[in-house]
Formats: C-alpha cells, structure tokens, sequence
C-alpha cells in the first residue's frame, strides 16, 4: 500500500446533527429519512438546529465521509486516502482542515471567499435522519481552478481507485468526466454512488453521462428503486435492477460492472460475475442502533478499503457491513481509535 492509491472528490460538509421532533420536521417540510438540497425556506432550519441543545458538528459530506472511513480501516500507511472538494475561508473551513488531518487524510481543498463553508443539517428522529445540505462553498468547486493544476492532476494519476458519489453531479460534472476517463483509459477503478433519489430523478442526465464509465455502482434500495424508474426498468425486484444496470453499455470492457445495493438490514444484493448474490449483513441488536447517519457512506468506506487491497468482492462487502456496523452504533460517522476487524 503506497500513500495516494485511494482518490475521492464531492462535497466537503460540516455535519450538524440533533435530534428533534416530529413538529421541527413538519415545520420545514421534511420527510423523516431522506436527503435533499437545501432551499431558501430551509435558512431558518439552520438557525434554529444550531441553538437546539446537544448539537454535534461533525466533518463530513458523504465522500470525505466515506474515503476517511476507508483510512481508518486501513490504519497505515497515512495519506493512502486523497480528497478534493471545495470550502471556504472561515471557521468551518479550519474545522474540515483539522478533521481531515486527524483521520491522516491527504485532503487537498479548493479555497476560496465567495461562499462558505457547506453544512448538513442531520435531523434525528429515532433510527430515522432527514438530511439537508447547505452546499454553499462545495458547490463552488471549479474544474479549471483546482482539477486541472498540474500539482493536483498529479495525484490523481497516482490513485488505482477512485470514488465519486453521486452528489458531486450537481456540482461539477466536468470534473468527475475527466477522473472517470481517465480511470477508464488506464483500466483503473471507477466507483459512484447513487447517493439519493433526486439525483436519478433530477440529474440523470450527468449521471448517464458517467455511467459508462463506472466500475462499481454503490446504492440503497431506495436509491436503486428510483433509478430503475426513470430508466423505464419497470422492476421493483431489486436483484433484477441490478443486473439491468449491470448491463448498461460499459466503455472500459476488460472490466464487467458490479452493482452494490444495500438494504439497511436486509441482505446486500451484488452482482458476482454473471449472478447476483445475497450477503447478509452484521446481526445487531436494535437498541444498539444510536444513528443510522452515515451507514451507507461507511459501508462504502470499508468496501473500498479492501478493494484498494485487492480483495475479492466478498471480501470487500464484508468489510464494508463491519464499518457501517461500526458506524450506526456512534453518533454521526465517527468511529473509535482502530477498528478490530479480522
């Protein structure tokens, strides 16, 4: 293992988490699990969840997320995890720093001053989490500013395995094309994520435009069900979505797609080969589940720790159950010292 072979790019978020009622999400609009953009009627939220009592500020946005989990499974060497993402120049932005140093993460941020720092409010009802995110400063992060300087592309180039989620499109689409061809033309790994419902309802256009290009598909099975629906799949069976989407046209043909779908604690459907397998996941205890914020970017974060390490797929997916079965037990995508996972 050699510093930089893991590359991740999205949003960098401070998270905001509190738990809260029925009535607070009523008030705003919002489903009890769910994610969306913020919007102008949200501005208050954001006021309002902060003065909440026990808020937790917590570094992350889905990817950083999800690559820092990656490292933390891995332990050593450092800086085997590299991000790029967009934030400001503020305090917030000083807190993303610190947190991505702390995790030994190689995070190379686009600054700049006229937004600030993004933020994700994690409404905490229960097992449930109703996400909304303030891009802001995340949103700003420019391909030619940041992507294309010799000094970042460069680290790109070292990477074997890349990791976009699907949040990025709304961001900077042109910049996920040029790593996802680039992994493509040099028979490197690609991996995405469906990330939410809206993307494959309102940015399937992006998205299709990279499907191509993708590897390994991450979803869940609300996710996956969204997508087959505006791909006209006219399945609700979910080992059937994924081998349909295994089958959407691949330009990197020396490798075959693999569709990763997770179902909370139902089995993890996955494409093997020409099947599609059922992994079950870690049994727990319901009342162990503290917050389920972040299972799904963990779950990613520990498959690609052993996909960097060239594991089989099973192996990869058992690696990712143990992380997210980490993760739900902790509030916010936090996790303890040094995993113990044989």
């Amino acid at each position: 293992m050699r510093e930089n072979t893991l590359f991740g790019m999205g949003n960098p978020l401070l998270d905001i988490s509190a738990v809260v009622d029925k009535d607070f999400l009523d008030k705003f609009g919002l489903k009890p699990n769910d994610q969306i953009l913020a919007e102008d009627k949200h501005k208050a939220l954001f006021e309002e969840i902060v003065k909440r009592n026990k808020v937790e500020y917590h570094a992350g946005g889905s990817t950083q997320n999800s690559v820092k989990i990656a490292q933390w499974m891995i332990q050593k060497p450092h800086k085997v995890a590299t991000f790029f993402g967009c934030i400001g120049n503020d305090h917030f932005g000083e807190i993303l720093k610190k947190k991505a140093e702390e995790a030994h993460v190689d995070a190379h941020y686009y600054e700049q001053n006229e937004e600030p720092t993004g933020t994700c409010a994690a409404c905490i009802t229960g097992d449930n989490r109703s996400l909304v995110a303030n891009l802001a400063a995340a949103n700003c992060y420019k391909k030619e500013k940041h992507l294309d300087l010799d000094s970042n592309w460069e680290l790109v180039k070292k990477a074997k395995v890349y990791y976009i989620a699907g949040f990025f499109l709304t961001v900077s689409p042109e910049s996920i094309l040029k790593v996802a061809k680039h992994a493509s033309d040099n028979n490197k790994i690609f991996c995405m994520n469906l990330s939410a419902p809206f993307i494959s309802q309102f940015f399937k256009e992006p998205l299709m435009k990279v499907m191509p290009y993708v590897d390994i598909l991450f979803g869940n099975e609300t996710e996956a069900a969204t997508f087959a629906k505006e791909l006209g799949f006219e399945t609700d069976d979910i080992a059937e979505i994924a081998k349909k989407t295994q089958n959407l046209p691949k330009d990197n043909t020396k490798r075959q797609r693999v569709v990763v779908f997770t179902q909370g604690k139902d089995d993890t459907v996955a494409t093997v080969g020409e099947r599609v397998t059922m992994f079950p996941v870690v049994d727990i205890d319901q009342n162990a589940i503290v917050d389920t914020n972040g299972a799904g970017d963990a779950f990613v974060g520990g498959f690609l720790s052993a996909l960097v390490q060239e594991h089989k797929l099973e192996e990869c997916i058992r690696a990712g159950h143990y992380a997210a079965n980490v993760i739900i037990k902790r509030v916010g995508c936090t996790f303890p010292e040094k995993p113990d996972y044989q």
